[in-house]
């Protein structure tokens, strides 16, 4: 495949996808910030826990099918087609059992994650999980030809649903139910709409050799899928059972609000990279230059909102969530501050690792971050919700050093090469860092706030533009902007 191919595939796709995220996430934080002044804390807490549930069975639904789907190399359309006949109906299959043995003891389930009562709440919640084998296949096949554009109508549409049902609801006082109700409606939205516009239709067909082939590659994506999901899902369930919902949904809340806004910009990124990755697979200079070149760009616009985020936290606490969530200001600082050197260092890695068909990195990373991880949790859990907050936020970047020497000795990039592509746009967050605490020291008003962050923006992309190779690659973004609008 020409570089200039590739190229253009990635701006288009790369466009397509932005233009999705950014409009879904600037709608979703005021959504947030609506539901945020009319529920409580507690009703976050218990949605959060049903989130646990339902995602922890997704991936067994999904069996890591979606990765295969988007990074084999098919023989022709009749191949791509009966591979994805295979993974829906084994979803489907597996979601319909899963939600029959959830119904089952969905008593000792709410017990178990620490919601005794809440059975049928979690019962409902998961019907969900068979609607999404309507849409999950549908989605890797447009991922993997690069039509984000088809995927933007879909998720813009379903960014719109908490407005008509979620919102309404919680202003009846429905409480966890708004939020329950609304997410089932959205994955309906997705399913009807995918399946309606995608030119794959499921049919009945159905090969054991064809599964097994995928299941070889997938069982290994499906296991990494769970170290991952404990890794993002062990501090609420150890907060959960040992404190209350009070504090699980106030954790869960901030760290979702920050995750929200860093994924302005890498839900943009991470499925063009893995789709580009995965056709450049075999030609590996393209493929480390196109990997540093992203993690560089990514890093420009990361780097200021990690550290800003993590200076005006009390000013982002009130307007993302309002007066009653003050305590959680320290939750979002340091999340976010974490959360920017772990986007553009490490969450990358797991895409490469897949892309090169090597999903078994992924998993030993995701198993040797694990074995620090979750005794760090339990133990700083005995000593309080703030020191397992602040445990939790700096723990976490101790994956970064595994994936640093998996990302030099199997794939063959640098560790000099990676800190350096990026060193540039650390530096000048660096000095944003200073100068941030320096203007905050002069007065605390609200108009101060607002001015010394354009101060500090202004400032960092000054840093930036004295280092030639940002210069250039600024330019080269705008210009491609402007060329594309």
């Amino acid at each position: 495949m020409r570089e200039n191919n590739i190229q253009n595939k990635i701006i288009n796709a790369t466009k397509w996808s932005s233009i999705t995220e950014i409009s879904a996430k600037l709608v979703s934080p005021i959504t947030n910030m609506i539901l945020a002044r009319i529920l409580v804390p507690e009703a976050f807490g218990i949605v959060a826990t049903i989130t646990m549930i339902i995602s922890f069975v997704d991936m067994f639904t999904d069996s890591g099918f979606q990765k295969y789907l988007v990074q084999h190399e098919f023989k022709d359309e009749k191949d791509k087609h009966d591979n994805a006949n295979i993974a829906f109906w084994t979803n489907f299959g597996i979601s319909l059992l899963l939600l029959g043995i959830i119904y089952i003891f969905r008593e000792q389930i709410a017990t178990l994650v620490g919601n005794p009562g809440l059975g049928n709440v979690i019962a409902i919640a998961c019907l969900q999980l068979p609607i999404t084998s309507f849409s999950s296949i549908q989605m890797a096949l447009y991922q993997r030809d690069f039509d984000f554009k088809t995927l933007f109508l879909v998720r813009i549409i379903s960014t719109f649903i908490p407005f008509v049902v979620t919102i309404p609801l919680a202003l009846l006082g429905f409480s966890y139910w708004a939020l329950i109700i609304g997410t089932i409606c959205i994955q309906l939205s997705n399913a009807l709409i995918l399946t309606i516009k995608s030119k794959w239709k499921p049919k009945l067909f159905y090969s054991m050799r064809i599964f097994k082939e995928m299941f070889s590659f997938s069982i290994w994506s499906l296991i990494e899928a769970i170290s991952i999901w404990l890794t993002i899902w062990v501090d609420a369930f150890i907060i959960g059972n040992t404190l209350s919902e009070y504090y699980l949904g106030l954790y869960k809340t901030s760290t979702t609000m920050v995750n929200a806004l860093m994924a302005l910009i890498t839900s943009a990124t991470v499925p063009v990279l893995f789709s580009t990755l995965s056709r450049l697979q075999k030609n590996d200079s393209q493929f480390n230059h196109v990997f540093l070149k992203i993690q560089r760009l990514v890093s420009i616009f990361v780097f200021p909102l990690g550290v800003g985020v993590y200076l005006y936290s009390d000013l982002a606490t009130k307007l993302l969530l309002g007066s009653q969530w003050s305590e959680a200001s320290s939750v979002i600082g340091i999340w976010a501050l974490t959360s920017s050197i772990m986007i553009v260092f490490g969450s990358y890695c797991s895409e490469v690792y897949r892309a090169k068909g090597r999903p078994k990195l992924s998993l030993l990373a995701q198993v040797l971050h694990l074995i620090v991880l979750v005794p760090t949790i339990i133990i700083s859990a005995k000593y309080g919700f703030w020191v397992l907050v602040y445990a939790r936020s700096w723990i976490r970047l101790q994956i970064l050093l595994i994936h640093f020497i998996i990302m030099k000795f199997s794939i063959g990039i640098p560790i000099f090469k990676t800190i350096w592509s990026v060193f540039p746009t650390a530096v000048s967050a660096l000095f944003m860092l200073f100068l941030g605490y320096v203007l905050q020291q002069m007065n605390e008003g609200i108009l101060w706030s607002v001015v010394s962050i354009i101060i500090c923006a202004l400032f960092y992309f000054t840093i930036l533009l004295f280092f030639p190779n940002m210069r250039s690659e600024i330019y080269k973004i705008g210009k491609r902007i402007i060329s594309k609008v």
